[in-house]
């Protein structure tokens, strides 16, 4: 018996070997037909997807009801990728509002600054010599080595704007740049190359909007009597203007030479708000011009000009290290004119800064009466 069961073992096993072989052939020649099955039918395969998360929704009801509100939001955010998409699709088309939003919040926040205050109730300032005063009614509102005789590097180009008007020179006359106003002093650069003719109207609004120094040079060789005779004109200028404490020695400010107080600054400031030009071309945002060929742009040197916060009228920056980084503008507060004058502030910003601090000390709630009669602080 036990042959014979052997023997009926192995007849089975001949007749199951056959399925096997045929099952493996099946195997090795269906994943090709699969595939192409797979791919007609993806979006049947899609839909029955798409069918999951209602299910999962429905049961889970109950644990929504015992999970905040945030919970549920997480899983959603993060569950399928083409929901995201589309909220990245409508947020590009909201985009021109959501910026102009966004640059407004920016600019609001830009334009606020920590204001501290002393024992007294004066604005803590960050720059070593300064004057403020309303000069409708020469009321001093705020005053730190007001007398002090310092640097004033490119503030000086006020003083140069005056004397290129008080000449009558044509505005439309051609001036060219050349090696005689490169700056050999500071070592400062220019974007006006050698050889660029610009009119006398462009050199001067460039170098009142942009400092440029180049400008200011190319304007005193130009004057009658060349440069000597208009650093001479600077200087009888700052007498006729009361200005006792003031000295010129070039038309650009690159010579530590050109000295002032904040005092005397104050007064060159109104002096030069009698002028149209002065008020338009110092606050002016940018101006193009040709240089050699390619149009070039040109921005003012002071961002305060551009703020819709703002309503200046005359404005010039200064820098160069025996002066610091400094500021003087005239501007409307309560509308009233106030001259600002910010001598050898610390840092980059810091005479921006300033001005924003002394605005918002001004304009607290009791601002207005000290406006009309302020106390005057005085130091050194």
């Amino acid at each position: 018996m036990k042959p014979r069961s052997l023997l009926v073992a192995a007849v089975i096993g001949l007749f199951m070997l056959q399925p096997v072989s045929n099952l493996a052939e099946a195997a090795a020649s269906k994943p090709a037909r699969t595939s192409a099955k797979a791919v007609q039918k993806k979006p049947v395969a899609k839909k029955s997807v798409a069918k999951k998360p209602a299910v999962k929704t429905a049961a889970s009801k109950k644990k929504a009801a015992a999970k905040p509100s945030a919970g549920k939001t997480t899983r959603n955010a993060g569950s399928k990728a083409a929901p995201t998409g589309k909220a990245q699709r409508v947020s590009v088309r909201m985009a021109p509002a959501a910026a102009a939003a966004s640059a407004a919040a920016a600019a609001a926040a830009a334009d606020e600054v920590a204001l501290a205050l002393d024992a007294n109730g004066f604005p803590q300032l960050g720059s070593s010599a300064f004057y403020i005063v309303n000069p409708a009614n020469g009321e001093v509102l705020l005053e730190r080595n007001a007398a002090a005789v310092v640097p004033i590097a490119s503030i000086t180009k006020l003083m140069t704007a005056m004397v290129v008007l008080d000449a009558g020179q044509s505005l439309s006359e051609p001036i060219a740049i050349t090696n005689a106003d490169i700056d050999t002093l500071k070592g400062t650069g220019s974007r006006l190359a050698i050889g660029t003719t610009l009119t006398r109207e462009e050199m001067l609004h460039l170098a009142l909007m942009s400092s440029e120094n180049r400008a200011a040079s190319a304007l005193a060789r130009h004057y009658p009597g060349g440069e000597r005779a208009f650093i001479e004109a600077m200087n009888v200028k700052a007498r006729l203007l009361g200005l006792w404490n003031t000295r010129f020695h070039d038309s650009t400010g690159l010579n530590p030479a050109n000295v002032s107080s904040p005092r005397d600054l104050a007064k060159m400031v109104s002096a030069s708000a009698s002028y149209p030009l002065i008020r338009e071309f110092s606050t002016s945002a940018e101006r193009y011009v040709d240089v050699r060929g390619r149009l070039t742009r040109f921005g003012n040197t002071n961002g305060l000009v551009k703020s819709p916060e703002w309503s200046i009228s005359v404005s010039k920056t200064g820098y160069i290290s025996e002066a610091g980084r400094c500021l003087v503008m005239q501007t409307w507060l309560h509308d009233q004119p106030v001259v600002m004058v910010l001598m050898d502030s610390s840092g980059l910003y810091t005479r921006t800064a300033d001005a924003k601090r002394v605005r918002k000390w001004l304009e607290q709630a009791d601002s207005a009466p000290r406006m009309a009669a302020a106390p005057v602080r005085r130091e050194g």
